[in-house]
């Protein structure tokens, strides 16, 4: 079955909640197990996954693959780090929220490094996302450390999904997520034995359900995802669907992890939902016409 770009939504919308799922057993996780060692461990089992998965269905090593994803690797090693630093001083939607402004950076990064026009559509969108996000976060709460963390995630973000767009297309995808979570590997190698004391988790409860998650679901579930699915819509529209991955945090914050979720945050996702239906709708439009 061919996947057209409103299928290609639908599966990042998917992708989105997943990841938003993940953002509480990861905070969790963070108390008993230093930032660096969840992150060697998650992209360690991710990778020897991902190599069986490559092995399986690319017939030769694209060393092209190897090269972008020594790339988005960095970009990634950089959201993920951040994201989950971030955690230890700001609550899980807060968090979330603000990494969610990928959505306002990504149209600029498209523009300077590609050219590429944006249609009235998405800058609509995307400014409704931004007011979204404005109302999902908590300005009471301060900037902290935590906030500081998360909008250095965001611009990460952002640059990870436009160059994970523009590479997906030119080569083997497997290769080029297993190549980028190996990058993750090495980098969380060094900075959990200066930061964390070496790479030995505490083996309780909450890392193995954070490792569960993450790997089976995260990582592997949602990066084929997001590298499939970005060859067939744009970065500015996926960045916007991602905008969900708060929402769905917020959710489960609220719900399972006792974090508040007022009148305020709904009306923040209702936003966000509305944001993405006006791109989605102006996409069907513009092809129409």
């Amino acid at each position: 079955m061919k996947i057209t770009e409103l299928r290609a939504d639908i599966l990042l919308i998917l992708t989105a909640i997943i990841w938003g799922a993940t953002f509480l057993p990861m905070a969790t996780a963070t108390v008993t197990n230093g930032v660096f060692v969840l992150l060697f461990w998650r992209f360690l089992i991710t990778f020897f996954i991902m190599v069986l998965i490559a092995y399986k269905f690319s017939s030769k090593l694209d060393f092209k693959a190897i090269k972008y994803g020594l790339i988005l690797g960095i970009f990634l090693f950089v959201g993920f780090s951040s994201q989950t630093f971030a955690f230890k001083f700001a609550q899980t939607a807060n968090v979330a929220f603000i990494s969610g402004l990928n959505v306002a950076i990504v149209p600029f990064v498209v523009y300077a490094f590609f050219k590429e026009k944006i249609s009235i559509y998405a800058y609509i969108g995307v400014a409704l996302g931004c007011v979204g996000l404005y109302f999902l976060s908590d300005p009471s709460a301060g900037f902290t450390k935590g906030e500081a963390l998360s909008v250095v995630c965001a611009f990460a973000w952002a640059f990870h999904i436009v160059f994970t767009s523009h590479f997906a297309r030119k080569c083997e995808l497997f290769t080029l997520l297993a190549t980028q979570f190996i990058v993750i590997v090495a980098l969380s190698a060094i900075f959990a034995n200066v930061f964390d004391g070496g790479i030995n988790p505490t083996l309780d409860y909450n890392f193995y359900k954070a490792m569960v998650i993450s790997v089976i679901f995260a990582s592997i579930f949602g990066f084929i995802m997001m590298g499939t699915m970005l060859r067939l819509t744009t970065p500015v529209k996926a960045a916007l669907i991602f905008t969900l991955e708060p929402v769905s945090a917020g959710i489960l914050g609220y719900f399972i992890g006792g974090e508040t979720f007022g009148m305020m945050q709904i009306i923040g996702a209702v936003i966000i939902i509305s944001a993405i239906l006006i791109s989605e709708i102006g996409t069907i439009k513009s092809k129409q016409a």
